[in-house]
């Protein structure tokens, strides 16, 4: 319970945490949010991991001069990637099986399953697509993995979204962060993008509770 507390603490002073991390750890900050996007995105037993939020205020740190946006853009972005190459490899190498079991050790198996069934709906594009729609975005190239979906499709992608999704935040808090209007509701803006990030995942549920029923 503690530590749900103090996670659900981070995203409503997000941007105090982030100004004592970059104060004190000064430039290993850019090591550890890489660390932090590349485990998000790369690794099925972390979809709680923060992702937009998260980039929308260290684009707004950088506009204060506390971090260099071109380093934050292309080390994160490389971070998505790659977290996105080895979910893939991950997903590759267990095979189909997980879909075969109850109980999958460490793996959300409902995601797994909402997942699949939303790769299964949009194809290829999922790996985009998902770039934006937490949970979903780090289950998707473990989807595909499982699925076998050519490397070199996946590869472009992967790329194209990954990209998409860092710079679209990251500079998106660099130009619109430090707006007097945003910086007085900044907890606000960020449940906002929180709220508009998870919207497709609660449709996406309620639709198939309705299609149950």
């Amino acid at each position: 319970m503690e530590l749900i507390i103090n996670f659900a603490d981070f995203f409503i002073h997000l941007d105090r945490h982030l100004a004592s991390i970059i104060q004190f750890f000064g430039g290993w900050t850019y090591f550890i949010f890489f660390l932090v996007i590349f485990c998000e995105t790369g690794l099925v037993v972390t979809p709680f991991l923060p992702g937009d939020s998260l980039l929308f205020g260290l684009g707004t740190f950088a506009a204060l001069g506390m971090l260099q946006i071109e380093w934050l853009f292309i080390l994160l972005a490389i971070a998505a990637v790659a977290g996105n190459t080895v979910n893939y490899a991950i997903g590759k190498f267990v095979g189909p099986k997980v879909f075969h079991k109850d109980n999958v050790r460490f793996l959300n198996k409902e995601y797994l399953d909402r997942t699949h069934d939303f790769y299964e709906k949009h194809g290829g594009k999922t790996i985009v697509i998902a770039r934006f729609i937490p949970i979903i975005r780090t289950f998707a190239p473990f989807v595909a993995g499982v699925g076998k979906m050519s490397y070199l499709r996946f590869v472009i992608y992967n790329i194209a979204g990954s990209v998409a999704w860092v710079a679209i935040f990251i500079f998106g808090g660099y130009y619109f962060g430090n707006l007097p209007a945003v910086r007085r509701n900044f907890t606000f803006v960020i449940f906002a993008i929180i709220v508009v990030s998870v919207l497709p995942v609660v449709i996406e549920y309620f639709r198939s509770r309705s299609r149950l029923s």
